[in-house]
């Protein structure tokens, strides 16, 4: 048993082909809109409205909506239309796959309770640090702002695992770092694969296709996207009334064998599972 999502489930066991899976994601992704687009499709806000929330959201946790009344875009009465017709437009996966023939209506309610039996031991409610780590309630927002960051940014779907403790931190595509200090000593990293990688690039770069750019670019967006991250940890964090310094990202070269979590640290790992991909955030909290 693995943690899964619902259509990757159905391909395992044979019930949907993945031909047919795809086809479903992409008319749940032509009909679900995010709250931008759809404030864009009703012409309630204007693409440069749409890019001043964007650019606002990487320096403040807010929602696009709430970022846009914040800014005097959009009323609180425009907001919750906006919201009321996300709402009652929203396709979940297994309608889809009704919609496209993958399955029969009558199928979905047994394949839906068969899923959510097989992954009920991973379902995560809340962050939950390890007894006896310091500074748990840093963590705790470390892995909250990272995962808004991933959806609201890159449009990431994902489901979060557990926190646990690691001892090394496996290789990757492209793994950044960052180190934390002040309240606490201790190195903040974002590992991803090639895919998850460009899927940033794209988000940063506001460029539809990214194939052509070198690595090297590449790897620049993720350490963009990991100062952006921790530039909100270290806002929010003083909030709770913890001083955190940030320092500039590095791209870490592991030679494909990883990174040790030094005798006398700490390893948390905070799994983000992507169908098909890998990412990991990881921090390592000095002694």
């Amino acid at each position: 048993m693995a943690v899964k999502f619902f259509g990757q489930f159905l391909v395992e066991r044979n019930i949907v082909s993945r031909e047919l899976l795809l086809k479903a994601i992409e008319l749940q992704d032509s009909v679900n809109l995010k709250f931008g687009e759809m404030a864009l499709s009703i012409s309630m806000i204007t693409p440069a409205e749409a890019e001043r929330v964007n650019e606002a959201q990487k320096s403040e946790d807010l929602r696009f909506g709430d970022m846009a009344v914040k800014l005097g875009i959009l009323t609180e009465e425009q907001m919750k239309e906006v919201l009321t017709r996300q709402k009652n437009s929203h396709l979940y996966i297994g309608e889809a796959l009704v919609k496209v023939g993958a399955l029969a209506s009558e199928e979905l309610p047994r394949y839906l309770d068969e899923f959510k039996t097989d992954q009920a031991p991973y379902v995560v409610d809340h962050v939950a640090i390890p007894a006896g780590v310091p500074h748990a309630a840093l963590w705790e927002i470390t892995a909250d702002l990272t995962y808004k960051m991933f959806t609201r940014i890159v449009q990431l779907t994902f489901r979060p695992g557990q926190c646990e403790i690691i001892n090394r931190i496996e290789p990757n595509n492209t793994i950044v770092s960052m180190r934390m200090s002040g309240a606490t000593d201790a190195e903040y990293f974002i590992s991803v694969s090639g895919g998850v990688r460009e899927m940033i690039a794209r988000a940063i770069l506001k460029e539809d296709d990214v194939s052509g750019e070198q690595k090297d670019v590449l790897d620049d967006t993720v350490m963009e996207f990991a100062n952006v991250v921790l530039g909100n940890i270290a806002a929010k964090a003083a909030q709770i009334g913890k001083d955190v310094e940030i320092h500039p990202p590095e791209v870490v070269d592991t030679d494909g064998t990883g990174i040790d979590v030094p005798a006398g640290s700490t390893g948390l790992a905070f799994p983000i599972h992507v169908m098909d991909e890998r990412v990991a955030l990881c921090v390592i909290v000095e002694r």
